[in-house]
């Protein structure tokens, strides 16, 4: 069960790393409520093109957010995907397009261009608004968290292809710091 209300929020500090023990950066994490809970509107978001590069490399949104795609490099690119969660295309442009894409489904979306193989990302759909992403030194925070029983889920796109980590169950009632191993091998 959750509670609500601000002064009863919660800050959680997660440590991702891999088997080894060293830190892990890209890894995504995020807190699935149980129970019904109600949840606020998705946020937009923004993923930009930049030196022929997606930036950045890894997102999460919640379902049902509308994404930009700025193109702030000095060529024209064309943005799509594949992915079961979402496929689309944004043929050769410049500048941004029109109207952001809408995710809709849970899932990871790969990104690429047409026009330059090597740009890849990756997009997170989550049905939840509790995520992060861990940095180059393996941490993730998620602040204004409401205590109560979550399932923690962690992705890293070295997994792609691979089985999902199982879910495990977190209780948040107070500031904490968790621990996150993802195992990169199949």
């Amino acid at each position: 069960m959750l509670l609500t209300g601000a002064a009863h929020a919660a800050t959680v500090t997660f440590k991702t790393s891999e088997a080894s023990g060293r830190a892990l950066d890209s890894v995504v994490v995020t807190l699935l409520p149980v129970g019904k809970v109600a949840l606020p509107p998705p946020r937009p978001a923004s993923i930009e093109q930049v030196r022929k590069t997606f930036v950045p490399l890894v997102s999460v949104v919640q379902t049902g957010a509308a994404v930009d795609f700025p193109n702030n490099d000095t060529v024209r690119h064309h943005v799509y995907s594949f992915s079961a969660s979402k496929v689309f295309e944004l043929k050769l442009y410049a500048g941004t397009p029109a109207r952001p894409v809408v995710f809709d489904k849970p899932g990871v979306v790969v990104l690429g261009c047409n026009i330059h193989d090597k740009m890849v990302a990756y997009i997170m759909v989550t049905d939840t608004p509790w995520f992060a992403v861990s940095g180059d030194d393996g941490t993730a925070t998620l602040a204004d968290l409401p205590p109560g029983d979550y399932l923690l889920q962690a992705w890293h796109p070295r997994r792609l292809g691979m089985p999902e980590l199982p879910l495990r169950p977190i209780r948040v009632s107070a500031d904490m710091t968790e621990p996150v191993t993802v195992d990169l091998k199949p």
